[in-house]
């Protein structure tokens, strides 16, 4: 019975470090923008998005809740606003691991 609770222990540690989630039609702003466009981001505009890109980027969950990109998230978005002719409601499908208030991105496309 030991050996059970020892392996679901285990079992859950590392579902607990490893939760892959898909983020579908969020909207995606920087971080220095985040707290300014927080009710309204599909206004934020993407000039301002690539203006502001050095303070990285992230989505905006429909919990209302800022999840920061790490590097490769930040490249990836950087790299996907700079060759659309989106100007506004930018909006993402994100494949990421939550780790606290930041998302490691595997995979995103712009809407």
């Amino acid at each position: 019975m030991s050996r059970l609770l020892g392996l679901s222990a285990l079992l859950t540690s590392f579902a607990a470090f490893a939760v892959g989630e898909t983020f579908s039609n969020v909207p995606v702003v920087d971080v220095a923008c985040s707290k300014n466009v927080a009710a309204n981001p599909d206004a934020h505009m993407r000039a301002c998005g690539l203006q502001c890109q050095k303070s990285g980027f992230g989505i905006v969950t429909g919990e209302h809740k800022f999840l920061k990109f790490d590097w490769q998230g930040n490249t990836l978005v950087i790299d996907a606003l700079k060759n659309s002719n989106k100007n506004d409601h930018l909006r993402l499908d994100v494949t990421a691991d939550v780790k606290g208030d930041t998302i490691k991105v595997t995979s995103l496309k712009l809407l």
